[in-house]
């Protein structure tokens, strides 16, 4: 869990980035495209990291998106 916890920061400051251009004041500011990869990389990392907890505790990835999937129908129609 602490792990899936340093990634989302990771993540957090990777969309800031990518919205501002860099993650605070004294960086050098980054391009887009060097942004946006970045973002898609510590997204991957959080994904990895909750297929590990997936498969500490013997769950099935799909049947957590099929949750997701029901529970977002349910809350968003209309």
């Amino acid at each position: 869990m602490n792990f899936l916890c340093e990634e989302i920061g990771e993540l957090a400051r990777a969309i800031r980035t990518y919205e501002i251009g860099r993650d605070h004041p004294g960086e050098k500011k980054k391009t887009q495209k060097e942004a946006f990869e970045n973002l898609k990389e510590e997204l991957a990392d959080v994904i990895d990291q909750t297929l590990i907890i997936c498969s500490k505790y013997d769950i099935e990835p799909s049947e957590i998106l099929d949750f997701s999937e029901k529970k977002l129908t349910n809350r968003f129609k209309d």
